[in-house]
Order: C-alpha cells, then structure tokens, then sequence
C-alpha cells in the first residue's frame, strides 16, 4: 500500500486557512469556553477524516466490495464514535455545545468534499491506466 500524502495535506492547509480567517474574529468576540470547543470540533474532525483517508488507500486496490465494505462500514463506525464523543464532550466534560458541535459539523463538511473529490481522482487515474 503506497500512501498518497496530498490528501492529507489538503486537510492541514485547510485547517490553516479556516484557523487564520477565523483567528481575529474568534479571539476578539468568542470566549475561551468557546475557542476551546471549536478547536476540539475541529481536532474531531479533522482525525476523522484522516482515518477514513486511511480506509480509502488501504481499501482501493481490493474489489469493488472489498472497497465498500471497508469505506461505508468504515464510515459508520467513524460517525457512531464521533456521535459518542459529542455526547462525552458535552455531557460529561460540559464543553460549549453549539461552538463543538457547529466546528465539528462546519469542518465534516469541508473535509466531506475534499474526500470525495479524492475519491474521484483516485478512480480517474484507476480507470486510465
């Protein structure tokens, strides 16, 4: 398994830039309850999309089934944990659940996009060759 590292520095440039674009207005406006919610959501996230990145490059070169077991099943387990750290976060650890939860979302979001159009790249260059 040979793994391609644009993709996960795709993740961290984007990382970077939603973090400078959002500096100034976070520090400035947000309380430090705040930030340290969005920056969890946003680790949350961001390690959830490396794993299934991961899934992605383990999976791709084994069948067609092979693939979709792994990156779906892959996909459940990821959001079944996710869902359960939420609820440890905001339940136990009492961290601000709205700053969490619209990171963790905001940032599944962008990196949803980004995996898909992985996905496709990785199947075009499959099917040339």
């Amino acid at each position: 398994m040979r793994i391609d590292k644009r993709f996960p520095l795709q993740v961290l440039g984007v990382l970077a830039i939603v973090a400078l674009v959002a500096a100034y207005p976070t520090f400035r406006f947000a309380s430090a309850e705040i930030v340290v919610a969005m920056s969890i959501g946003a680790l949350l996230s961001t390690v959830n999309v490396l794993l299934g990145f991961l899934a992605i490059e383990f999976s791709f070169d084994k069948s067609y089934t092979t693939f979709l077991k792994i990156v779906l099943g892959g996909m459940g387990v990821r959001m079944a944990l996710l869902l359960a750290v939420l609820l440890v976060l905001i339940k136990v650890v009492e961290l601000h659940a709205v700053a969490l939860t619209v990171s963790l979302l905001s940032f599944y979001l962008i990196f949803l996009v980004l995996e898909v159009l992985f996905i496709q790249k990785k199947a075009a260059v499959k099917n040339q060759n």
